[in-house]
């Protein structure tokens, strides 16, 4: 039941993270194996949303550690996919995910936890395990990086 409830979430945040669907499919195989085996220390239900992202995002840090992969070459990656494939949104949303690939982790991390997985300030800082006020500074920060990442890419 948790599976079927939380698999797709899990997936599109990894895909997002590590900008590589194949290795999505990884990362969210090795947190489940994770979330199995952890999931007795879990004392709130209601909590298992956020425990699950922590996991993922711990994992997916890890596959991006391991491979060490640049975000340029990750974003080369995406548009190569992207052009193979017939277009299924606009092109200023495409150019926003390859902007995204860019960023550096930390800022990527927050801004999708925040903007696209919709969770709260004191939710992504459970997430992130940092306090909430980080969690702001590190989305003023990133919001930053991304302006000036969509001005370089709209003046090219």
């Amino acid at each position: 039941m948790l599976v079927t409830r939380w698999q797709r979430r899990l997936w599109r945040y990894a895909c997002r993270l590590t900008g590589e669907p194949e290795a999505a499919w990884d990362v969210t195989q090795e947190s489940w194996l994770g979330i199995v085996r952890g999931i007795y220390r879990l004392n709130d239900p209601a909590r298992f949303g956020p425990w699950a992202y922590r996991i993922v995002t711990n994992k997916a840090h890890d596959w991006i550690r391991k491979n060490a992969r640049a975000p340029q070459v990750q974003a080369n990656r995406i548009t190569e996919r992207q052009s193979q494939r017939k277009p299924q949104s606009s092109e200023t949303f495409s150019d926003l995910q390859n902007i995204m690939c860019r960023l550096s982790t930390k800022s990527r991390d927050v801004l999708t936890l925040y903007y696209l997985e919709e969770f709260r300030l004191a939710e992504v800082a459970s997430i992130l395990r940092i306090p909430k006020g980080t969690v702001k500074s590190r989305l003023h920060n990133a919001r930053n990086e991304l302006r000036k990442l969509w001005q370089e890419y709209v003046e090219k």
